[in-house]
């Protein structure tokens, strides 16, 4: 066997054991970070808050879900630094462990009614450790694959450890629809929520164990050669490439809007709007599934047409679709299959064509040097207003509206129309050969 053969078969491995631990590790921290979402505001209002009335202990529960993406910031802060000084592999492992003793602790917490202030506390740490875990975990998962991948296919294998999203969100929902539906309400608040939460911990091992498995990228063996030239990664990212970074961050915010209004609020929307628990959870699970098999197709096409362009293009549509879907969940909440088609067509397939190709729109704005640390703070510190406060925004905007959901939608659709306008601006500065500039 040749010397190229050989180079071949080393990437072609290296390839397919970084997507597989990517996708892997992606799935269980995603898993274990939609275990909050799906249950913050159907069960943590009245068992971490009873002292409030139900719209504000359900805001006070989704202000909890708002510290995991601080969380997630300080994270991608912290261990995108790192993961450009040490390697993405080292910061994989701890990231992972990080998540899951975080998301077991969680279902270990007493209620208010047997530690008063300390249980609202606890749960606020937790969820911090969780959003930590992730906003490390993220940055790093997907350079593993895009970083392991040929030029002209790194869209369709950024997507792969995206599915994992999909993947993570219907293994949460389905799991918390399963246990409410397999009990009566007051077993489930009692302790089945709980068995969500702590059985997280074998799967931490199966993570931990694959993600051993793998070595480091190419590009990263590269930058480490030139790793004197660069003290602060995230600084250095901030100096040279800040209009990238600022177009980024703008199209990201539509992104993280729209999935905190699809995968979090619809489950608390749908069930004041007549459909039980259970079944909200179901229909989350089923636009999941069909996220996680139109995300690769989506890759392709934008390895074919351009990242920023497939991204703004989803942006638009779906700025126009929420009003679709929220008309459906407004006048149809109990009907299970008119929410599906709903929230099929916006979360399911619109909205994976903007998370599949994220991962690899934001990994080209940025050289190897700096990359971890630069994607993953445009990923996790737009979170933060964009998804981590949007549920309690939505709460609000329905009641002012007396409970129809327009003016959410009008909202959604003003920070889609801002999302448009950073792809194009991103387009433009590829054109211009800023992304060459990068390469360089």
């Amino acid at each position: 066997m040749s010397q190229n053969s050989s180079c071949d078969a080393h990437d072609a491995g290296q390839l397919r054991r970084a997507v597989l631990s990517s996708f892997v590790g992606a799935t269980l921290e995603w898993y274990d970070f939609f275990l909050y979402g799906a249950v913050a505001g159907l069960v943590f209002a009245p068992l971490y808050f009873p002292s409030f009335d139900p719209v504000t202990g359900t805001i006070l529960s989704y202000a909890t879900f708002a510290v995991g993406y601080v969380g997630r910031a300080s994270g991608a802060v912290i261990f995108g630094h790192f993961g450009d000084k040490l390697g993405r592999k080292k910061m994989l492992v701890l990231t992972l462990y990080v998540m899951g003793i975080g998301t077991f602790a969680i279902g270990c917490i007493p209620t208010y009614d047997s530690i008063g202030i300390m249980a609202p506390i606890l749960l606020i740490i937790c969820r911090f450790c969780q959003g930590l875990g992730l906003g490390g975990e993220w940055g790093g998962a997907i350079l593993m694959s895009i970083e392991s991948a040929p030029a002209h296919k790194r869209a369709f294998y950024g997507t792969l450890p995206q599915v994992g999203l999909a993947v993570g969100l219907l293994m949460a929902s389905g799991v918390i629809g399963l246990l409410s539906l397999s009990m009566s309400d007051a077993n489930f608040m009692s302790y089945g929520w709980r068995i969500a939460f702590i059985s997280s911990i074998v799967l931490l091992g199966v993570g931990s164990y694959i993600r051993n498995k793998v070595g480091e990228t190419r590009d990263f063996a590269e930058a480490k050669a030139s790793r004197e030239k660069v003290g602060v990664p995230l600084l250095t990212a901030f100096t040279n490439y800040p209009k990238i970074m600022l177009a980024a961050i703008g199209a990201r915010c539509f992104e993280g809007l729209v999935f905190a209004i699809f995968s979090v609020y619809s489950l608390t929307f749908l069930t004041q709007h007549g459909m039980e628990r259970s079944w909200s959870l179901m229909v989350v699970a089923v636009a999941s599934a069909i996220m996680g098999v139109c995300m690769p197709f989506w890759g392709v096409l934008a390895d074919r047409i351009g990242k920023a362009r497939t991204f703004g293009q989803n942006s638009l549509l779906l700025a126009f679709l929420t009003f679709l879907a929220f008309w459906i969940f407004y006048n149809h909440a109990t009907s299970f299959l008119m929410c599906c088609i709903g929230l099929g067509l916006t979360f399911g397939v619109i909205y994976s064509g903007m998370f599949g190709i994220m991962s690899s729109l934001f990994a080209e704005c940025f050289p190897p040097s700096v990359r971890y640390s630069g994607m993953g703070f445009v990923y996790q510190i737009s979170g933060i207003p964009a998804v981590g406060f949007a549920p309690m925004i939505c709460i609000a905007l329905v009641e002012w509206n007396d409970g129809a959901p327009w003016y959410l939608c009008a909202f959604t659709f003003a920070v889609g129309m801002i999302s448009v306008i950073s792809c194009w601006y991103m387009s433009r500065l590829q054109r211009r050969g800023y992304s060459k500039e990068i390469a360089s």
